[in-house]
């Protein structure tokens, strides 16, 4: 398999990785759009949010509690950060293999951007 984030995962590429446990990988975004930006990805490929199936519901939310925690353990959690998973290339996904975008530490407007 060619992809990105599972070549981190499987340590064949570097990864500043901030947490991982046995099904989630949080790694810092090379091109971060905020002074917090981690990428937090299952190790399990699952290419889009399409692809999700009801026995993925656990996994899913696990990547919501990895960014929660780590937004209070970052200091950001009280005032406020975003949390973003984007599907296809419409909806801005550049990497076929889900992630969740954690941001924080800055003020962040509507629409998006």
């Amino acid at each position: 398999m060619d992809c990105l984030f599972c070549k981190i995962v499987n340590r064949e590429i570097p990864g500043d990785i901030v947490f991982e446990d046995d099904e989630v990988l949080a790694f810092n975004d090379i091109n971060p759009q905020a002074p917090t930006h981690v990428l937090i990805i299952p190790k399990r490929h699952i290419a889009t949010l399409n692809d999700l199936e009801e026995g993925d519901l656990a996994l899913v939310g696990r990547l919501q509690y990895v960014a929660a925690r780590l937004a209070r353990e970052r200091g950001f959690a009280e005032e406020g950060y975003r949390v973003v998973m984007n599907c296809n290339d419409l909806g801005g996904q550049t990497v076929y293999h889900i992630h969740m975008h954690l941001m924080g530490g800055r003020r962040f407007t509507w629409p998006a951007g």
